[in-house]
C-alpha cells in the first residue's frame, strides 16, 4: 500500500479548487473510503456532516456520489459540529463517519476528516488504505448494490442531548451570564440550546454564518471581539469555538483571554481535588511549562505527545488516561466523548468552576504561564526543518542561551504551509527576539 500522500495530522485539507480539494477528487475520495470501510455480508453506511462553507454543498454531493458508487449508503447530517459526527456515527452504527471541514482556516478553504465506526480518528493504517483505493480504477458496483442517501432530521437534538449528558443532573448554570462565540461555523444551532437549557443566560455572537463568513474575526483564533461583548454585556464569562466547533477557549470577566492549557488545567485541578482525575494528564510538545509545573505541584503526572489530537488520544489510550488537549483548545475528555468536542470541554470547565464553588480567574490562579512566544513563517512547500543545518545550527545558539529554563520547538504544521517557531523562558523579551531571529533564519533558509 502507498504511504500517506494525502492525510496531514488532521485529515486532508488545502484551498478550494486546488489538487487535492476539487469535485473529482471527492467524488474518487468517497469511492475509496467505501471500498475501505465497507465490509461484505453486511448493509454498510457513513455519516456525512459539515460545517457552514460554501464548498461544503459541493463537496457532500461528490462524496455522496463515490460512496453510492462503491454501495455504500449515505446519511446526511447537514452542518454539524465534527464531534457531534463522531458521536452520531456511533449511536447510528455506521461503519464510518466524514466531516467537510477546514477546522479554524477561511471559508477558501477546506478539507475532510474521518472517524472509524466507533467515533475515533483513523489510525495510520486505515489511512494508507484509502489512499491505496486512491490509486486504483473507480469501478462502480452493480445498479441493484448501490448506495441510497438519507437525511437524519434530527441530528441536532440527539447531539444537543448527548452534550447535556456529560454533566450531573444536579448541575445547572442559573444565574450565570455567558456570551456564545460561535465563530459563524457549526456550533451555530447546536451552542446556544445546550446553554440555555442547562440554565445559562446566553447571549451570542458569530452566529449568522453565510457560507464565507466562518471564522472571520469571530471564533476562537479571533478572541478580540468576545473579550469587547464580555466587557459591554457585564458577563461572568465568555466561550468561544472555532468554525467545527472540536476546539474552545475562553474569555475571563475582565477580558482576559482563556487558552486551552489553562482550561486543561482548570479540569485537571478540580478532578484531582475530587479524585477523580484517573491517572496523569497527556499535553503536547507546544503545551506551556506553566501547566507541567503546576500539575507537578498538585502532584499529577504529565506526558506530552507530538502536536495533534489524534496523538494526545493515542497517549491517553496508551497509559490508561482520560484528559488531555493542546493549547488551542482542543481537548480529549475520554470519559465523556471519544474526541476533541468544544461543548463538552467547556462544559467540563463550568463544572469545574461549579464543584469549586470559585470563579473562573480564581480556579486560574493556581498555574503561571511562562511567557511564551509563537511566530508562524509561511513558506511555499511544506519541509521539516529540522533537516536543515542552518536552521538546527540556530536552535543549538538559541537552546544555549535559554539554557534549562527555557524550550525551542520548531515543527511543520500539519494542516497549513508554515513552520511554528516557538520559544520559551523566564524572560518575556528575550524570548521574543530569540524566536524573531529564528523565524529569519527560516525564512532565509526557505528562500
Amino acid at each position: 500500500m502507498s504511504g500517506r500522500q494525502y492525510f496531514g495530522t488532521d485529515g486532508i485539507r488545502g484551498h478550494v479548487g486546488e489538487g487535492p480539494i476539487t469535485p473529482e477528487f471527492m467524488l474518487r475520495l468517497g469511492w475509496a473510503a467505501g471500498q475501505a470501510f465497507k465490509r461484505e455480508g453486511q448493509r454498510n453506511s457513513v455519516m456525512i456532516g459539515k460545517d457552514t462553507r460554501l464548498s461544503g454543498y459541493m463537496f457532500e454531493s461528490a462524496l455522496e456520489s463515490g460512496l453510492a458508487a462503491a454501495g455504500v449508503d449515505v446519511k446526511l447530517l447537514g452542518p454539524m459540529p465534527t464531534p457531534a459526527i463522531a458521536y452520531l456515527t456511533r449511536t447510528f452504527r455506521a461503519s464510518a463517519g466524514i466531516v467537510i471541514s477546514a477546522s479554524h482556516n477561511p471559508h477558501h478553504d477546506n478539507g475532510i476528516k474521518f472517524f472509524s465506526a466507533d467515533g475515533t480518528k483513523l489510525d495510520d493504517a486505515l489511512e494508507a488504505e484509502i489512499e491505496y483505493w486512491l490509486e486504483q480504477p473507480l469501478t462502480v458496483c452493480d445498479s441493484a448494490e448501490l448506495g441510497k442517501a438519507s437525511r437524519i432530521d434530527d441530528a441536532p437534538g440527539r447531539y444537543i442531548e448527548f452534550c447535556k449528558s456529560t454533566v450531573p443532573n444536579e448541575f445547572t448554570l442559573e444565574g450565570i451570564n455567558i456570551v456564545l462565540d460561535c465563530a459563524h461555523g457549526a456550533t451555530y444551532h447546536v451552542a446556544p440550546k445546550v446553554f440555555r437549557e442547562l440554565g445559562a443566560n446566553v447571549s451570542v455572537i458569530g452566529a449568522a454564518p453565510d457560507g464565507l463568513n466562518i471564522n472571520l474575526n469571530v471564533g476562537s483564533t479571533h478572541l478580540a471581539g468576545l473579550s469587547q461583548a464580555v466587557l459591554d454585556r457585564k458577563a461572568d464569562l465568555g466561550i468561544a469555538f472555532d468554525g467545527d466547533g472540536d476546539r474552545v477557549l475562553m474569555v475571563d470577566r475582565d477580558g482576559s483571554e482563556v487558552d486551552g492549557d489553562e482550561l486543561l488545567y482548570v479540569i485537571a485541578s478540580q478532578r484531582h481535588a475530587e479524585g477523580r482525575l484517573k491517572g496523569g494528564v497527556v499535553g503536547t510538545l507546544m503545551t506551556n511549562l506553566g501547566v507541567e509545573l503546576a500539575l507537578k505541584e498538585l502532584g499529577i503526572e504529565f506526558e506530552r505527545a507530538k502536536v495533534g489530537d489524534r496523538y494526545v488520544m493515542e497517549r491517553l489510550l496508551a497509559r490508561g488516561w482520560v484528559l488531555g488537549g493542546e493549547g488551542s483548545g482542543h481537548m480529549v475528555i475520554r470519559d465523556c466523548t471519544s474526541t476533541g468536542d468544544g461543548i463538552v470541554s467547556a462544559l467540563q470547565v463550568m463544572l469545574a468552576i461549579w464543584k469549586s464553588g470559585k470563579t473562573l480567574a480564581e480556579i486560574r490562579r493556581g498555574m503561571s504561564k511562562l511567557p511564551q512566544t509563537m511566530i508562524n513563517v509561511r513558506v511555499t512547500k511544506r519541509f521539516n526543518p529540522l533537516e536543515r543545518e542552518d536552521i538546527m545550527a540556530a536552535v543549538s545558539r538559541a537552546e544555549v542561551e535559554l539554557g534549562s529554563d527555557g524550550r525551542v520547538l520548531l515543527r511543520a504544521s500539519g494542516t497549513e504551509p508554515l513552520i511554528r517557531v516557538m520559544t520559551e523562558g523566564q524572560d518575556a523579551e528575550v524570548i521574543e527576539r530569540i524566536a524573531r531571529q529564528l523565524a529569519k533564519v527560516v525564512e532565509g533558509s526557505v528562500a
